[in-house]
């Protein structure tokens, strides 16, 4: 027989996985880390980023010195006139529009999804009944806000070139201008969002769903459980961590929503999210310390989920 001839074990120096790593650090620090630096330093500079914050605190006035954007950013829409009291100037603002989003977009969006996720899985069509509830996700979200802006639009008084305005005409109905009555565009705007982002929770909740061992459902059959008990008291409980990771990741989603409301309103009629406006300040009023300082607010919301989603996936690699 042959004798199996031992290699020698090549010891590795500590410094070759850098080495690997070094492009994409280089990368992720040009295109990342410094965009990253010079939005906060803009941020503590003055309403144009032309000098420091802190010299343009005029006598007599409110001022947080380097911090006035951020004074700015989270006050200025608590003075709009149309509003009699701070709270409801507060609710349509780009702060009080991302909460309503934040409150109905996520809870239909993962209570839609979950639904679905049961319901297809009881149908023999199952995957053409999911690539159906799928299919929005297939358009960029610039197409389903044009998409969604024919269905909403408001037309003259004679002739209404909307679909939903023409159907509530046809009725005997009076038509209803969806993305300028406040606050109801508001949420006209989230139902394109659930629509949008219902058929991604709906995938990821029915394959934690078909991760449930069989034996455990047929069981819970031969005790006598109903249909809704082995949903709420079964399902649900097992696949809980894949529900907070998809809630957890629907409100990231829409803390930084820009693309619909941009398309549909342009933020527009009391519809401003936290994205847009800080897309106005920057671009279209040319006030780019005001329009970090928002950046960097935004950031400061997001960052709290990202940990929780890091953390919830390090768990789960560690059980395996």
């Amino acid at each position: 027989m042959a004798r199996a001839i031992a290699l020698p074990v090549m010891k590795q120096k500590k410094g070759v996985p850098w080495l690997y790593l070094l492009p994409a650090l280089i990368i992720m620090s040009i295109f990342i880390l410094y965009p990253m630096i010079n939005t906060i330093g803009l941020s503590f500079q003055n309403a144009d980023s032309t000098a420091s914050a802190a010299t343009t605190c005029r006598e007599g006035q409110p001022c947080w010195g380097v911090m006035e954007n951020y004074r700015y950013a989270l006050t200025n829409e608590l003075n709009t006139e149309s509003a009699q009291t701070t709270w409801e100037s507060f609710w349509i603002s780009s702060y009080g529009n991302t909460i309503k989003w934040l409150l109905v977009m996520v809870t239909g969006t993962v209570g839609l999804g979950l639904i679905f996720a049961v319901l297809v899985d009881r149908i023999k069509l199952e995957s053409l009944a999911k690539s159906i509830i799928f299919m929005p996700m297939a358009i960029s979200f610039v197409g389903a806000g044009v998409i969604w802006k024919f269905v909403y639009n408001y037309g003259t008084t004679q002739v209404q070139t909307g679909i939903l305005n023409a159907a509530i005409t046809s009725l005997g109905f009076e038509p209803i201008a969806w993305l300028s009555k406040i606050p109801l565009n508001t949420f006209m705007l989230i139902v394109v969002g659930i629509w949008m982002w219902t058929g991604f929770c709906m995938t990821l909740l029915s394959s934690a769903i078909k991760g449930i061992p069989e034996e455990i459902i047929e069981a819970s059959r031969i005790d006598g459980a109903t249909n809704f008990q082995i949903f709420s008291r079964i399902q649900v409980p097992i696949i809980a961590p894949t529900i907070v990771v998809v809630i957890t990741t629907m409100v990231i989603n829409v803390l930084k929503l820009f693309d619909i409301v941009y398309v549909m309103t342009g933020g527009n009629f009391g519809t401003n999210v936290i994205a847009t406006r800080m897309y106005t300040e920057m671009y279209t009023n040319a006030q780019y310390g005001r329009g970090t300082a928002i950046a960097v607010i935004l950031i400061l919301f997001i960052v709290p989920f990202i940990i929780m989603n890091i953390r919830r996936f390090t768990k789960q690699e560690a059980m395996r």
